[in-house]
């Protein structure tokens, strides 16, 4: 931490709230109030020697005038503001009674999941927003350059076919956001490739994101993930608004890169050593949440990552996991 980073640390936690409509309550912090004007998810601070679930459901009763019942956590997102480091912790809320109201003057709101990110929110609530909509889990595909290297003709083609299969099989799993990725593939076999995939992509309503290429994203109609050696080549948005843009990062620059572009989502790491990085230390999760807090976008933690892993993944504010082995099926 620097000399001038602030030193007050404050825990907070906050709930979703749903409703029999499915909407989701959104509370507004009151002009006085530090951030004020902003939306945000109920809640308030954590005292020392409180637990979390005992906080929300005391801050709940003494804001709204419910009682609630805390079920399992959504994600912790650290977040550093120019005054102090915070914690927000966020929980779902299972069940609720009593008639929500703005006990200390705040305006609430019940607002359809998808009109979420229409609202202002405090940098730390928006990963929330993100942690509630998005996937969890990010695939990057295998280098089908690496799997077919040396093979020709029948070969070659059976082995594709063999990576679109495996491709088929993984969004079977329930995954809907794939990086497709193959850095050693022959430029027009893989523009090919990658067609198909897209075709694949589309059945289960998985977004599709081309590594490294934007001129074969924008012939395919999908998003762009830029690698993180490509992000100071750019001084405005690559893509338009609605394209899917993504990133990957491994320092605070490249986070800050990717912020001032628009970056929808980022992928952070290696967090744990890997095969596809032998000899390099993963940052660990300390590290990860330590950047993690200075920007509010979706990060996802790649590296070592598999499901066993979203646990603690979301306990450092990641949206989820990044992998190739760790979600491939092969």
């Amino acid at each position: 931490m620097s000399e001038t980073a602030p030193t007050r640390f404050v825990r907070v936690v906050a709930g979703v709230i749903g409703d029999a409509r499915g909407r989701i309550l959104l509370a507004q912090r009151t002009g006085a109030s530090d951030l004020g004007g902003l939306w945000e998810f109920p809640g308030g601070k954590i005292d020392p020697g409180e637990s979390p679930e005992h906080a929300l459901v005391r801050e709940l009763d003494e804001e709204l005038g419910i009682q609630a019942e805390v079920g399992e956590a959504v994600i912790t997102v650290p977040q550093l503001y120019p005054d102090k480091r915070l914690t927000l912790d966020v929980r779902h809320v299972t069940r609720w009674q009593g008639n929500p109201r703005g006990r200390e003057g705040q305006a609430l709101l019940w607002v359809p999941p998808r009109k979420l990110a229409l609202y202002r929110m405090p940098p730390a609530d928006r990963p929330v927003v993100a942690a509630l909509q998005q996937p969890d889990r990010y695939l990057v595909t295998p280098d089908v350059g690496e799997l077919t290297a040396g093979l020709g003709g029948a070969e070659l083609e059976a082995a594709e076919q063999a990576w679109l299969d495996a491709l088929e099989r993984t969004l079977a799993t329930g995954i809907c956001r794939v990086q497709l990725r193959s850095p050693t593939a022959n430029p027009q076999r893989w523009a090919r490739l990658c067609k198909s995939a897209v075709e694949l992509c589309q059945a289960p309503s998985a977004e599709a994101l081309v590594n490294g290429d934007p001129e074969l994203a924008a012939r395919l109609g999908v998003g762009v993930h830029l690698r993180s050696d490509q992000l100071g080549a750019y001084l405005d948005r690559p893509v338009g608004g609605d394209v899917p843009l993504a990133a990957s990062c491994h320092t605070m620059d490249d986070l800050r890169s990717a912020e001032r572009l628009g970056c929808n989502f980022v992928v952070l790491g290696n967090v744990k050593p890997t095969a596809s990085h032998p000899g390099r230390d993963g940052i660990g999760w300390e590290a990860f949440a330590a950047m993690r807090e200075h920007v509010s976008m979706p990060i996802y933690a790649i590296g070592g990552m598999g499901i066993d892993d979203m646990d603690d993944a979301r306990a450092h504010g990641a949206q989820g996991i990044a992998a190739i082995r760790g979600l491939w099926v092969g």
